[in-house]
């Protein structure tokens, strides 16, 4: 600041508020050699309001943020929540029979993963076949359900009806074609449960048709519910009985259809799965 603006004076060598005094006129800041100096410049008031609302909002802003994140240990600290697809820890099987899982536990676990497990064999290509059928009904039914159902099958499978499929008598696809049926499980819904008798419904997937360059009956897929009528017998699961229906069906994906080779490629490549709770 200037000893101008200090005296509030006007010449140089002129008299302060007519007393006589003498005002010697101090030299000029080296800074500026020409002339007065100048005046530092002083901050806008608008700008200065700016930034402080800005520093407000930034120290806002990290406080809200500060309050609601809980500390690192309180996180980390609490157990996991229950979810309704989680598995049981149950030891699944470890032994089969015709390729089909046995031994499952007497509870109701083990009564959904026989059924679970009996809708994969039951919707395999090995039902097409008459021997390999009956070796599979023979591990999967009841004795006495088994006995009744053999004949029935038989008469179902029939030459005629394997023929719509495309296959011959045997149940066999043309050469250079393979014929897909799966059963996929998406879950399992225990409807009634005694340690005797157990009825589980499975909801699935399946996969039906001839992939191949001449085929007519491309592979499709279907939405369908097996319900079981399971019985324990001797030490494990048995199905007395059994029903199917259509559905629930979620509405079709815009995934594009894969090639016949793709599809056949992938039914020889992925295997499938034993079905555990």
């Amino acid at each position: 600041m200037s000893n101008d603006d200090q005296y509030g004076g006007g010449g140089s060598h002129g008299e302060v508020g007519g007393t006589g005094q003498t005002r010697t006129r101090l030299p000029d800041s080296p800074s500026d050699s020409y002339g007065t100096p100048r005046r530092t410049p002083r901050a806008s008031r608008g700008l200065v309001t700016v930034v402080g609302v800005v520093v407000l909002l930034i120290a806002a802003i990290a406080f809200a943020n500060q309050s609601q994140d809980p500390p690192p240990n309180e996180a980390s600290n609490k157990p996991p929540t229950d979810n309704a697809t989680a598995p049981t820890g149950t030891t699944p099987v470890t032994t089969k029979t015709a390729g089909i899982p046995k031994g499952f536990a007497h509870d109701e676990q083990g009564a959904q993963s026989a059924a679970t497990n009996y809708a994969v064999a039951l919707g395999s290509d090995g039902m097409l076949k008459k021997d390999v059928r009956h070796v599979l009904m023979d591990a999967i039914y009841t004795p006495e359900a088994a006995a009744q159902r053999k004949g029935k099958q038989d008469t179902a499978y029939s030459p005629a009806f394997l023929a719509t499929l495309g296959l011959d008598a045997n149940g066999s696809a043309p050469q250079g074609s393979t014929f897909v049926t799966r059963a996929v499980p998406i879950g399992t819904r225990v409807e009634g449960y005694t340690p005797t008798t157990a009825k589980v419904a499975v909801w699935y997937t399946g996969l039906l048709g001839m992939s191949g360059a001449k085929s007519t009956n491309p592979v499709r897929t279907t939405w369908k519910t097996w319900t079981f009528e399971l019985s324990w017998v001797g030490d494990d699961w048995k199905v007395a009985s059994d029903t199917q229906q259509d559905g629930p069906a979620p509405v079709p994906g815009d995934v594009p259809a894969s090639s016949s080779d793709d599809i056949s490629k992938a039914v020889q490549e992925f295997g499938g799965f034993t079905y555990a709770r």
